[in-house]
């Protein structure tokens, strides 16, 4: 485990305390698999890569598991248009280029969007949590292959 990954998993305890949320092995499991991630993986990828090691963790525990962190702000989901959700460990605000052959995100940061006011009638709306931006086109690996 890297020293970002611990310091991540650090936190992730320390939010779960503060929450009363048990932390059961799953739930550690399934956090570090995100942790490590750079790929946005759905539930389904999670559940591929952590069941040799836990092969009684189900994929409904993985569902469960994961709507539990996104209701509590620990993970992300990302917003795709595909039908498989997929997920990040919530940490710095940052937008996603999605190809649309191959379905990789990639995180990247535009400074210059974070800080724009939102419209009028967009802030007469109600109260707004986050904004993101969802880029999709096709990556230059599916372009020239």
């Amino acid at each position: 485990m890297t020293i970002a990954v611990k310091a991540q998993m650090d936190l992730f305890q320390a939010a779960c305390r503060r929450r009363n949320l048990r932390l059961t092995p799953q739930r550690l499991e399934i956090f570090k698999e995100l942790a490590q991630a750079s790929d946005h993986p759905s539930a389904e990828q999670l559940y591929l890569r952590l069941h040799d090691n836990m092969p009684t963790l189900s994929l409904d525990t993985i569902y469960r598991t994961l709507s539990t962190f996104v209701q509590y702000g620990l993970v992300n989901r990302v917003e795709t248009v595909e039908s498989q959700a997929r997920f990040e460990v919530a940490h710095a605000r940052h937008h996603h280029l999605i190809c649309s052959r191959c379905k990789k995100i990639m995180d990247f940061d535009w400074a210059p969007v974070d800080q724009l006011d939102l419209p009028a009638e967009v802030q007469q709306w109600g109260e707004i949590y986050s904004k993101n931006v969802v880029i999709y086109g096709v990556c230059k690996s599916c372009i020239d292959p």
